[in-house]
């Protein structure tokens, strides 16, 4: 199980935040989020010309007492904003001390707080092998502690399939909203096309990559058997000074092609490692790249 962990101060203090959309986000339904899109509800915005066909019940029967014409008051539409949080619990999270699992889940819980405290709506989805264990869209601060329980019984398990999961995201949430996605990225098949996929949708995208402490310094010495967690093949290596300068090399230019894919498709990014402090993360590094303000 996923352990959460959170102290009450700092939960206060994520009470004071906002998740940031750098964009309108169109909907259908009038809630407390307040769009540019003309419709019905209770703030005035104004006024069009009389239409044959218009409902009467919104014609300002004031200005046509006065003038003698016809106008319809528009109002400021008010609607729900979506905040999605995909977490990757496939295998490979369970790996490091803390387990990375245990962290992204500490991230989720918290960026769920900061929405469902500001009436956003809140979905969650932990994503593995293709599959997702779904938190359906709820919204109110009295719907937290049902996404805290639904964290903790978070436990890694099949492979990394970014690509399915997101495909099978995209069709139980039709709706357009800020998508959060937490996950190592150790994916074969690559982070590419799902990342693609799911701004094409309309979403506003942002992939927060993480790794642990063990990742990006391994504390590795003399000749060793390594075991992919997931497939579980098998490889040898000496673990030698020069090995160890290539895997830093090698894993620098995927965090740097990672961050240049994303910035070139208009998707957020943020790399950190299990070694980052938790609520440093969260109280500064989150609102540094501009995700929560």
């Amino acid at each position: 199980m996923a352990d959460l962990g959170l102290d009450p101060a700092f939960v206060r203090r994520l009470a004071e935040l906002s998740v940031v959309n750098r964009r309108i986000l169109a909907g259908r339904m009038r809630g407390e989020r307040r769009s540019k899109k003309r419709g019905i509800s209770v703030e005035f915005a104004d006024y069009r010309d009389y239409v044959s066909g218009d409902d009467l019940r919104f014609v300002d029967w004031n200005i046509y007492g006065r003038l003698d014409r016809m106008f319809l008051k528009l109002f400021l539409e008010e609607e729900d904003r979506f905040i999605y949080l995909l977490l990757d619990s496939s295998h490979s999270m369970a790996y490091g001390a803390p387990r990375k699992i245990d962290y992204a889940a500490r991230v989720a819980a918290a960026l769920g707080y900061v929405a469902l405290s500001d009436m956003d709506r809140v979905a969650l989805a932990a994503a593995a092998g293709g599959t997702l264990e779904a938190f359906r869209p709820r919204r109110g601060k009295a719907q937290v502690w049902r996404l805290f329980e639904f964290l903790e019984k978070v436990e890694p398990q099949g492979t990394t399939d970014l690509a399915g999961s997101v495909r099978r995201f995209c069709l139980e949430n039709r709706r357009r909203g800020v998508v959060v996605v937490v996950s190592d990225f150790l994916d074969p098949a690559g982070y590419e096309e799902p990342l693609k996929a799911l701004a094409g949708r309309g979403h506003e995208v942002f992939a927060l990559h993480l790794l642990a402490r063990e990742e990006v310094e391994p504390e590795l010495q003399g000749d060793l058997k390594l075991l992919d967690v997931e497939t579980e093949a098998q490889v040898e290596v000496s673990a030698t000074r020069g090995m160890l300068r290539a895997y830093r090399r090698q894993l620098d230019l995927f965090r740097g092609g990672m961050k240049a894919f994303c910035a070139a498709h208009g998707v957020g990014y943020l790399f950190t490692s299990t070694a980052v402090p938790f609520e440093e993360l969260v109280l500064s590094y989150l609102r540094a790249v501009g995700l929560v303000k």
